[in-house]
């Protein structure tokens, strides 16, 4: 029997209730780097620890038999899939959320009945892409637009989204991105989940009984607080404003060491993110804090002048549109990762030819390829003629699929030390990646605007060849 458990903001309660259960788990709380817990209760359980919006996918293919989640990831996937093999065995009793659409305080918009009267084409962000469209057709919006992200939802409203749907633990959090809640789409728990087959064919019964649901009591759902004494208006950024993208996350430290090399001081901007609209003190200039993976795009769509991701992003994001008009202008130095082809130790393989023989061969019947990389992974794919493979698109963690459930990875190493740790072996390197600077090429027709990049573009490039 298997069960997929979270990473993440799940973890630590997840840990308590199974300890409750008497699991008798190891290596499964805050400070663990294992992905395989073990259990000392039931010794014939398989464990492995994802990321959160992994797990409902795992448990309906087949790879797990349950699962511990939160219900709106659950949801995200039955919304596309109602008729799946996803089954919800029934609420845990922690972890609560509330997913919210909400809009900029900014825009005067305080209802969904107010949508279509002040915006156009609805432009909504989310990481939860499908419950977003379902909700958008609920509301019977004529014209609206899904724009899918990893992450930071919050901060692209007003300018760059008319609507986020994003998940907070108290409404009142809403407030301090600016941000007014229109409609709470649902409230979320971790769930235990299972796979349709293997509750029907596996005697779960002594497992269950250890994990049965709690006994939850319905909380009264609070009104959302009204939206009076707002602010309608805001001083307007202008078309003459550079709008500069910086990341969160690991590319977060190294890019606050440069710019403080650089000599361009930004307030809100340091090793504990303090806010995503970070003032940088340079005139004419406007910062947001974005994930890495999402800048690419973000860029191509005009959301932003400049941007600094890392070259992996750009690869991925190119090899999907390759007509894209975003480039890289200045490689900044930091961040160097290798993209490489990674495989179990235990596979008798050194490289891909030998990967592909085993195909060939009959002893591998489909490569199954994990990555968050999903482009650059197709890509490889095909131009090492793998000839039968599927992409198994990742959200973080990627290194646990491997073996049981992906045969090949393609991932960022910078020392290959985890790589080690996790019994994998490198057999492809695929190229070099490090943070660098972005534009897009058709961006910056006006005059004043491309003096403004030129300008960072020269403080920028002077640091880099000191040696940053």
């Amino acid at each position: 029997m298997k069960l997929a458990l979270p990473k993440g903001r799940l973890l630590s309660d997840t840990a308590a209730l199974l300890q409750r259960a008497g699991l008798g788990l190891s290596d499964y709380d805050e400070g663990s780097r294992s992905y395989r817990p073990k259990s000392t209760t039931f010794v014939d359980l398989f464990l492995k620890v994802f990321q959160e919006k992994d797990i409902p996918i795992q448990v309906a293919i087949g790879n797990y038999d349950l699962g511990i989640c939160g219900l709106d990831w659950v949801e995200e996937l039955l919304v596309k899939y109602p008729s799946g093999d996803l089954v919800k065995v029934g609420e845990l009793g922690y972890g609560k959320s509330d997913l919210y659409l909400v809009a900029s305080r900014y825009v005067g918009v305080s209802s969904v009945g107010e949508i279509e009267d002040g915006f156009g084409t609805v432009r909504i962000v989310s990481e939860y892409q499908n419950l977003a469209e379902s909700f958008a057709l609920r509301l019977r919006l004529r014209r609206f637009k899904i724009l899918p992200i990893w992450g930071a939802a919050e901060v692209y409203p007003p300018e760059s989204a008319d609507l986020a749907i994003i998940a907070e633990a108290s409404v009142d959090r809403l407030a301090d991105h600016d941000l007014v809640p229109l409609a709470r789409i649902l409230t979320s728990r971790a769930f235990l989940i299972a796979n349709r087959k293997s509750l029907a064919k596996a005697d779960m019964s002594m497992l269950l009984g250890h994990l049965s649901p709690s006994e939850v009591e319905i909380e009264e759902e609070s009104p959302l607080p009204a939206v009076t004494g707002r602010v309608f208006e805001k001083a307007a950024e202008g078309e003459k404003m550079v709008r500069f993208a910086l990341p969160d996350g690991h590319q977060q430290r190294p890019t606050m060491e440069f710019f403080r090399k650089a000599g361009l001081k930004i307030d809100g901007y340091s090793e504990v993110l303090e806010t995503r609209r970070p003032t940088l003190e340079l005139n004419g200039v406007t910062v947001k804090v974005i994930r890495p993976q999402d800048m690419p795009l973000q860029v191509a769509n005009g959301n932003f002048d400049l941007a600094i991701t890392g070259k992996d992003w750009l690869k991925d994001h190119l090899y999907r549109f390759p007509s894209s008009p975003v480039e890289e202008i200045l490689d900044l130095g930091f961040g160097r990762v290798t993209i490489v082809a990674v495989v179990s130790e235990d596979l008798p393989v050194n490289n891909v030819a030998e990967l592909r023989d085993l195909v060939r061969g009959g002893l591998l019947p489909t490569i199954r390829v994990a990555s968050e990389y999903v482009n650059i992974a197709d890509k490889y794919a095909r131009d090492k003629h793998l000839e039968r493979y599927k992409i198994i698109p990742t959200w973080g963690a990627s290194e646990a699929f491997l073996p049981e459930d992906a045969d090949l990875l393609i991932e960022n190493t910078e020392t290959g030390e985890t790589l080690t740790k996790h019994k994998l072996k490198i057999i492809g390197t695929l190229f070099d990646s490090s943070a660098c600077l972005i534009s897009n090429r058709n961006a910056l027709s006006d005059p004043l605007k491309k003096e403004r990049v030129k300008h960072i573009i020269k403080i920028m490039e002077k640091t880099a060849k000191e040696g940053f």
